[in-house]
């Protein structure tokens, strides 16, 4: 059977439907087109309004998709400074929006919480391989007492997995069992657990959101847009060989995806991180935009104590600014306890802006304010080159990158050339 000679990448957002018709053999965008996510009726009409527009009609489609507010998460951990850690930075490597954190034995007034969170999955997490399987057990029994009903992938000790996993099944709950996200201490396993939350989003979630009137929709998604984003963002950093820093800056949310070259150090030395590194990771900031979240942009600038924002381009970079400054510094893991999760980024060589503000001419601006931030408690990059992603590519090179890997390269060096 022959092999197609283009396919179209399709990103359907909250408010915008993306379309990239790409020369799978030149490895090159042919034709790009964008509308209106059509979700208040069917997604499906925007998706095929912006296929038809990149002339993209009749070859094979990719598609990811962030739209209903994309995957919403909660992790449930035994030490909030280890797994409870580990799975948090798992989960927002999947591409999730984590919404919520838990650790240690689960009470009843922590299931309420974690209820209120309104997560679309729950990554149970806890314990080494061969370490303590108690708490692991404990929450698995509360939350099946509790009948959840989320789909649960179960991801902690290999010694009680199944055993939890099987907990949740007698109850009727969907459960996946992996690999340990953290089978020994500081030493950070995502990719198990990663590749499992996706298929639950794509199984349970992209279905469960009611975006489509059929099935066709929830058949067509191959990833969560972040997820995506993330494997375009890890391909381009083996493709320069350095560090890479990307930041998209939505109406909504603003994202920062980081892939770093792996520091023997850190994984061995005094700096290990017990709850493991994960060189390639995303945050992401729900209270940041330019649009919807121009109000929690305003607010975090304050707070920060820059400039008030005014017009789109001083909204983006304050939100760009923040957003990085949280990725860089870490967030608390709790009251009166250190930071973790924070990132050295002094060794990115090429940062790369993303958003609809940044490649309509706001890039310079946005990305020359992040990298003159010496305030914000973080060492800026040196001698790092700047690109916008103007075509989008970085989605689209995501979900080529398993099936065909030549054109997904080839998007990524038009970044890097």
């Amino acid at each position: 059977m022959s092999r197609p000679a283009r396919a179209v990448c399709v990103d359907v957002g909250s408010t915008y439907t993306k379309a990239a018709l790409i020369d799978l053999a030149g490895a090159r965008l042919i034709r790009r087109a964008e509308v209106p996510t059509t979700s208040a009726t069917d997604v499906l009409a925007g998706l095929e309004a912006a296929v038809a527009a990149a002339g993209g009609d009749g070859a094979p489609r990719y598609v990811c998709s962030s739209a209903g507010g994309g995957l919403r998460l909660a992790v449930v951990g035994y030490e909030s400074l280890v797994t409870a850690e580990a799975g948090h930075r798992v989960g927002l490597s999947a591409g999730a929006q984590v919404v919520h954190v838990a650790a240690g034995p689960l009470t009843g007034a922590a299931v309420a919480a974690l209820r209120a969170a309104r997560p679309d999955v729950l990554l149970l997490v806890g314990g080494t391989d061969g370490g303590d399987g108690e708490v692991l057990l404990h929450n698995a029994r509360r939350l099946a007492a509790n009948r959840l009903r989320i789909p649960v992938v179960v991801a902690g000790n290999a010694d009680v997995r199944e055993e939890a996993a099987g907990l949740l099944r007698e109850r009727a709950v969907p459960v996946t069992a992996t690999g340990n996200v953290l089978p020994r201490i500081g030493v950070l396993d995502p990719g198990p657990a990663r590749a499992a939350i996706r298929e639950v989003f794509l199984r349970h979630v992209i279905g469960g959101k009611r975006l489509s009137r059929g099935p066709r929709f929830a058949s067509l998604v191959r990833a969560a847009t972040p997820d995506a984003v993330l494997a375009g963002v890890e391909l381009l950093a083996d493709r320069v060989a350095a560090g890479v820093l990307v930041v998209d800056v939505g109406g909504a949310t603003t994202d920062v995806y980081s892939a770093l070259l792996p520091d023997a150090e850190a994984q061995t030395g005094p700096r290990r991180d017990v709850a493991g590194t994960l060189w390639r990771l995303r945050t992401v900031e729900g209270d940041l935009g330019v649009a919807a979240g121009a109000a929690g942009t305003r607010a975090a600038a304050a707070a920060e104590r820059l400039d008030e924002p005014g017009e789109e381009r001083a909204l983006a970079a304050a939100a760009a600014t923040v957003a990085l400054r949280r990725h860089a510094r870490g967030h608390p893991a709790g009251p009166g306890l250190p930071r973790t999760g924070g990132r050295d980024l002094r060794d990115v060589r090429l940062v790369v802006g993303s958003g609809g503000v940044l490649r309509h001419g706001g890039g310079d601006h946005v990305l020359g304010a992040l990298l003159a931030d010496t305030a914000g408690g973080w060492a800026l990059p040196d001698r790092a080159r700047t690109v916008i992603d103007r075509e989008y590519v970085l989605a689209a090179a995501g979900l080529l990158a398993a099936d065909h890997p030549s054109a997904a390269a080839g998007l990524v060096d038009t970044l890097s050339a």
